[in-house]
């Protein structure tokens, strides 16, 4: 099995791909081998020369480094994970965000959130996902041209109409290569595929753009009780556990008080979609709560290095 390079599953910093992966493999055809009346709406038109790869199932990426690649183990350890959460509330927030390292990292954080989705697990239908790109540079948000993205647990469909409709926006268009290695969208969707009961998903990298245009982006398929909106981002990288813990603290209380302008790439790496939601919750109304705080030294690494996480929730 070949390997390329290597990955800090803490963060996901650096590129890995096990290039022999069945799993990773599956379901990639070149563009004249797809009818287009397969192809999402708006799509089929950019189906020009077998050179181009269409993806009709996004493969997962990390399986097996950020998670567990076995359907048996991966679900157990998703389901102990939110077994040690905090018991989950009444109602469910209406946006979330949570982290996006390796489970044994960020994991018992993210469970934190994902427990208070229970109540809305049947109500739930449209997971709106936005994430940073950590693979490739690029301008605006990518859509993927995939009908699904698939995990050791099965297949999430894609809400192909949404989609579509998000490709109106100038600041939104289709590139596969953002999606190809990225984690930080993947690696929510083992927890998404366990607490909510059916959903479909607009899967959206966020590259080098602005606070409105993403918060543009969420306001066109802002939707009712059926659409939850979800951002995936760590907090601060690669300092001493005592400056994380301020750095962190100091991002936690700009996110409840809703001010984008207090937060900068340092600070969260998904710092343009988290910006983005920040400046819609407030046209909304909504209110910013901090559920969980820690860094990868309180989860499973050292504390002379670490990665910052937080989950928040936004409700009326």
């Amino acid at each position: 099995m070949q390997e390329e390079s290597g990955v800090d599953i803490a963060s996901g910093s650096m590129y890995f791909a096990r290039r022999n992966n069945p799993i990773q493999q599956r379901h990639w055809k070149t563009a004249e081998s797809v009818p287009s009346n397969l192809l999402p709406p708006g799509l089929a038109s950019s189906a020009t020369g077998k050179e181009k790869l269409m993806p009709i199932v996004r493969p997962p990426a990390v399986a097996g480094l950020f998670y567990p690649a076995d359907a048996f183990a991966l679900r157990a350890q998703v389901h102990a994970l939110l077994a040690a959460a905090r018991p989950a509330v009444d109602s469910a927030p209406k946006a979330v965000i949570a982290p996006h390292a390796g489970y044994i990292y960020s994991g018992p954080v993210a469970a934190t959130l994902y427990a208070r989705l229970a109540p809305a697990r049947d109500r739930i239908r449209r997971v709106v996902l936005l994430g940073p790109a950590h693979r490739i540079a690029f301008s605006g948000l990518a859509l993927s041209s995939a009908t699904a993205f698939t995990t050791p647990l099965g297949d999430v469909p894609l809400d192909t109409a949404a989609c579509a409709r998000l490709l109106s926006l100038p600041q939104v268009r289709i590139l596969d290569e953002a999606h190809r290695a990225e984690h930080s969208l993947e690696v929510q969707l083992p927890f998404l595929q366990e607490v909510l009961t059916e959903f479909t998903l607009v899967p959206l990298v966020v590259g080098d753009t602005t606070s409105e245009k993403v918060s543009e982006v969420i306001e066109t398929l802002w939707g009712g009780d059926e659409t939850l909106i979800m951002i995936s981002s760590d907090l601060s990288h690669y300092h001493d556990y005592a400056t994380a813990r301020r750095l962190d603290a100091a991002t936690s209380r700009a996110i409840e008080a809703l001010r984008p302008q207090d937060i900068q790439l340092e600070d969260a790496c998904g710092r343009n979609p988290v910006n983005g939601l920040l400046l819609s919750a407030r046209r909304h109304g909504l209110h910013a709560h901090t559920l969980d705080l820690r860094n990868s030294g309180d989860t499973a690494g050292p504390r002379d290095r670490v990665v910052g996480y937080g989950a928040y929730a936004f409700d009326a």
